[in-house]
């Protein structure tokens, strides 16, 4: 039996951990979800480390601050990047209270890598490069000896909504029985949507469920087009795509296209040098480029887990170049919030990779996630602990809630919009439109639905259609995007919304329905990328359009799906409606 909580935590990475492990010792009855076991999340894939000042005269929280700004190009919310900063290095220390052990120099003090966007060293790393899996661990072990209910192997398939506001989950068990679980307040921590693409460096449970269950209830979700896409995966079979962390290349590790010649600033941020290599691998009509770490002394001993990963795939770091591709890594978007994590409706949060706090904007500097989940996840048990039950005008819901977010942000493009937002406008891509409960746009005014997609020999087989989706998302929504290339993935995901439709997907299959449920979150959160992607006519941060290669201050704002009248989704007293209302004028 689902028991009833005051705090369900619906994910388990850094930022669900944080916030969990926090509200532990108080007499609030909370309960962590997770579709696979508390350590199987995106964290524990993060290979760079957590960017944090830790002491050193060459750094500062403003230093920290400005390298922030300057990577998310004009769309940060400056006060969300003040709080993350500066809060940054009492959460490291915590983690380290909590027993997380991270590298350190031969005089004892922590060591500190520099990575791309970074003006100067201040990355805290475990293992050489396995610092998410260390900082998992360390929470994991923390969540274990308090007082929170795991639940493992469940699958929180939509929101319960009821009196306008969030008030629990519908799930399914371990053994596929359909499971209401009520809580006051619903923290989704799901993480990316890294399972949107055929190449990714994110783990198979990372398909978007969070996103896309808030996407179906109207709650405001922003900046899902600016998928950023990690430079340095390595070209080999293996998914999710070993990492090469951006370490390396802070340690003196040099890019290099097919004819041997470096091409771009190795520590640009990852837009810039992802967009170079997509460039460079089409003008050179390659698939991978070259990682040269040939140069960096005591490999094995400084990147032990890499040193690892590299052999096995038969390269030796001393002698070989390592071959690399970008690969889909980590959403800057998600459900907006406020600085305390409160999203649009009230019951339900949002924190982690899963959650727009506006720290990002177009693109994430390097290793800020595993600090932004800490940072905002803290702060949300803080302000559920004391008693919040409802959003403030702050953070990237200042540019949502109603009377609120009419003025921009601080600077150019080195500070920050934030405050600024605009509807995605409730059409089709080119014609191409879906099911109400993937569009969240109103059927009667969306255009006649046209162009095919051929059918998989199965209707109902959703690795196939997983794979499909996948792969036109890849070739249309990837580094590079073009109206025509956004319009051929459109037509995929029309094709696997109506087999969707056709399919009878409430199988009594464990494995099967949440398969089709899997593919129903990729669809629904793959469409508000590409009628985001197709609405932004500029080139900012990880958002690349072929045919509007420079950024234009008109589009300095952030784009929003879901409702912004009145801030909430109105009550439907059950299961949270599949896209009832319009989304847009």
């Amino acid at each position: 039996m689902a028991p009833d909580l005051d705090v369900l935590v619906v994910g388990s990475g850094v930022a669900g951990l944080s916030l969990a492990v926090r509200l532990a010792d108080s007499s609030l009855r909370v309960g962590v979800l997770t579709k696979a076991e508390l350590s199987q999340s995106t964290t524990r894939w993060a290979q760079g480390g957590v960017a944090a000042v830790l002491g050193g005269d060459e750094d500062s929280v403003d230093l920290h601050h400005a390298d922030t700004l300057a990577a998310g190009a004009g769309l940060c919310d400056v006060e969300a990047v003040r709080v993350l900063v500066a809060e940054g290095p009492d959460r490291v220390h915590e983690l380290v209270a909590l027993g997380a052990v991270f590298d350190i120099e031969a005089g004892g003090s922590l060591a500190l890598a520099r990575e791309g966007g970074h003006s100067t060293a201040r990355i805290v790393h475990a293992g050489g490069a396995a610092t998410g899996a260390e900082v998992e661990r360390a929470l994991v072990a923390a969540l274990h000896r308090g007082a929170a209910a795991v639940l493992e192997h469940w699958f929180a398939v939509d929101l319960v909504l009821d009196a306008g506001r969030c008030t629990g989950v519908v799930a399914r068990d371990p053994q596929g029985n359909v499971r209401q679980v009520a809580a006051r307040h619903v923290v989704v921590a799901t993480g990316g949507v890294g399972q949107l693409y055929a190449v990714t460096t994110n783990p198979a449970e990372a398909t978007g469920d969070g996103v896309a269950m808030a996407l179906r209830s109207r709650v405001p979700v922003a900046d899902v087009e600016f998928v950023q896409f990690h430079p340095t995966a390595l070209h080999h079979p293996a998914m999710p795509r070993p990492l090469l962390s951006e370490a390396l290349r802070g340690h003196g590790a040099l890019l290099r296209d097919a004819s041997g010649d470096r091409f771009v600033d190795e520590l640009a941020p990852r837009d810039v040098v992802s967009r170079a290599m997509a460039d460079r691998m089409a003008d050179q009509g390659v698939d991978h480029l070259w990682l040269d770490a040939t140069a960096l002394e005591g490999f094995d001993d400084r990147f032990p887990t890499l040193a690892a990963s590299v052999r096995a795939a038969g390269l030796d770091p001393a002698t070989d170049w390592f071959p690399i591709a970008p690969a889909a890594h980590h959403v800057s978007g998600g459900i907006c919030t406020d600085l305390d994590g409160a999203s649009a409706l009230p019951g339900l949060w949002a924190v982690g990779e899963a959650a727009c706090t506006g720290v990002h904007g177009a693109n994430r500097l390097a290793s800020n996630s595993l600090l932004e989940g800490m940072v905002f996840g803290a702060r949300a048990a803080e302000a559920i602990a004391a008693g919040r039950d409802g959003p403030v005008p702050t953070g990237a819901l200042a540019a949502v809630l109603p009377g609120e977010g009419s003025t921009a942000g601080e600077g150019s493009t080195a500070g920050g919009a934030g405050r600024i937002a605009g509807r995605v406008p409730a059409v089709g891509v080119d014609g191409v439109t879906l099911p109400d409960w993937a569009a969240g746009a109103d059927p009667a005014t969306a255009p006649p639905a046209r162009g095919s997609d051929p059918e998989p020999d199965e209707p109902a087989d959703w690795e196939k259609w997983r794979d499909r989706v996948q792969r036109a998302m890849t070739d249309g929504a990837g580094v590079v995007r073009s109206p025509a290339s956004l319009r051929r993935a459109a037509t995929t995901l029309g094709a696997a919304a109506r087999a969707l439709d056709a399919s009878a997907s409430a199988s009594d299959d464990p494995s099967v329905a949440r398969a089709a449920a899997e593919v129903r979150n990729l669809v629904t959160v793959g469409w508000a990328v590409l009628r985001a992607a197709v609405a932004r006519e500029e080139t900012r941060g990880a958002h690349t359009r072929r045919d509007h290669p420079g950024p234009e201050d008109r589009w300095r704002l952030r784009l929003v799906h879901g409702d912004l009248a009145g801030g909430s989704v109105p009550a439907s007293g059950g299961i949270s409606p599949a896209g009832k209302g319009k989304v847009g004028p």
